[in-house]
């Protein structure tokens, strides 16, 4: 096999996929790519990965970038044994939720309060607050647990270890987080090659922070209880709804109100210590962040694997789409909510970065029916509910033609999807109408 991985040592997400493939036995063909020579924008790179990020990785001529989504693959396509990521559904489940908070809460939060130091400046109080609240969810999550995700190592714990090293160079102390002090010790010695990559890294990252930073560039079901914590105003929630009848998994539906922080009380806590909805609790399986859910009702319930496939490759890129909209869509178009709640303009950074968004997609879409391929799958739900958010802001995205055909595609095949977008995007527009008539 030939797999090259297009790489830069200071990038955590580099090193995590560095480090599984020492423990896999895997040899890498190491492309550096020089982000600051922007090497990751020329047309050769493009071509390979239009969205412009590393690691990417190369197999034979499969291609695939995101992190979390490559590492999964690897061990699916090239593990002894599936340890590293179990095919248990409950066990992928919480794997792949502990990587999803990676993506969505942890690296963005560390690599934030990491930056922050750069060129001797400090961080401001809300970066380090973030940052602090996410290693205190990381903390919960191992109570009583030796690894991120369960009682074995996995994939989840190669990611959160390359992430925790942003906290490591810069000398901060995670005494406080003593389950996260016990395992960062104890992970260090169970990855194979850890302090040669990761001293590698920590060099690069040092190197960075002492210069001043630059402007950025632009199965039938069986008898089951399946609780639901929820609100319909949520697309991710709304995913999970849409994916569940397409399954005919019967949900106890429990209507959550985050705004009356139904969701901060001590019951809901003591289930989701995140405290963030959509919740899935089946049968005593307490399970949160919508994409993991989405993966585990398929595994789980699923008559076939069609929504969710089980070949590596196919699963791998449904995971990249599933990663790409908690990374980018879902923050972007929340930001840009932001704005059209509070009756204002989206500034030029926020529309500039939907207005990327919606390049990638329809890239994304170029020669395909799907998201993933010729097929719908989760990923397919995952994105609708937020990229139909567009309508409710009367937004004009007919330029993006692969992604206008994709969602007219979607609304027909989707069932319930008129039913359950309506009322959630219905819920919004009053949201807004609310807020812009003052109203508390």
């Amino acid at each position: 096999m030939s797999l090259d991985l297009y790489y830069v040592l200071p990038s955590p997400p580099c090193r995590a996929v560095m480090l599984l493939a020492k423990t896999l036995g895997l040899e890498l063909n190491l492309k550096k790519t020089d982000l600051l020579a922007k090497e990751q924008l020329k047309p050769e790179f493009l071509k390979i990965n239009p969205q412009h990020t590393v690691p990417t990785l190369v197999d034979d001529g499969f291609i695939l970038w995101e992190s979390h989504a490559i590492l999964g693959y690897l061990v699916n396509q090239y593990g002894k044994d599936d340890s590293l990521y179990p095919k248990e559904p409950k066990k992928r489940a919480v794997i792949d939720q502990r990587l999803h908070f990676d993506t969505g809460v942890l690296f963005p939060r560390l690599a934030a309060f990491c930056l922050g130091h750069r060129g001797g400046k400090v961080p401001d109080e809300e970066i380090r607050t973030k940052a602090e609240e996410a290693l205190e969810f990381l903390d919960k999550f191992m109570e009583n647990q030796e690894w991120v995700a369960g009682s074995s190592i996995s994939i989840a714990d190669y990611s959160v270890a390359a992430d925790i090293l942003l906290a490591d160079v810069i000398d901060y102390d995670l005494s406080k987080f003593p389950n996260v002090l016990k395992w960062y010790s104890e992970v260090k010695k169970a990855i194979v090659g850890y302090d040669e990559i990761q001293d590698a890294g920590a060099a690069g990252l040092k190197q960075m922070l002492a210069t001043p930073p630059q402007k950025p560039h632009a199965a039938a079901p069986a008898k089951m209880t399946v609780d639901l914590y929820y609100s319909l105003a949520s697309p991710p929630s709304r995913s999970v709804l849409l994916v569940a009848r397409a399954l005919g998994v019967d949900l106890n539906l429990k209507d959550t109100s985050v705004k009356d922080n139904e969701n901060r009380t001590p019951e809901f806590l003591k289930i989701n210590p995140q405290h963030c909805i959509p919740t899935l609790v089946d049968n005593g399986f307490a399970l949160w962040e919508s994409r993991a859910i989405l993966g585990y009702l398929v595994d789980q319930y699923g008559k076939d694997d069609s929504l969710y496939p089980r070949d590596p490759k196919q699963r791998a890129v449904v995971n990249h789409r599933l990663f790409f909209d908690i990374d980018i869509i879902f923050p972007r178009l929340k930001e840009y909510f932001t704005f059209v709640k509070e009756g204002k303009t989206p500034d030029a950074d926020a529309a500039a970065k939907v207005e990327e968004t919606f390049e990638f997609l329809n890239k994304f879409l170029e020669g395909r029916d799907w998201l993933a391929g010729s097929k719908i799958t989760i990923a397919d739900f995952a994105v609708v509910v937020n990229v139909s958010i567009m309508e409710v802001f009367k937004a004009d995205i007919s330029k993006f033609q692969n992604v206008t055909r994709w969602l007219a595609k979607a609304k027909k095949t989707i069932e319930g999807y008129d039913e359950i977008q309506t009322a959630g995007n219905d819920l919004i527009k009053r949201h807004i109408e609310a807020h812009a008539s003052g109203q508390k």
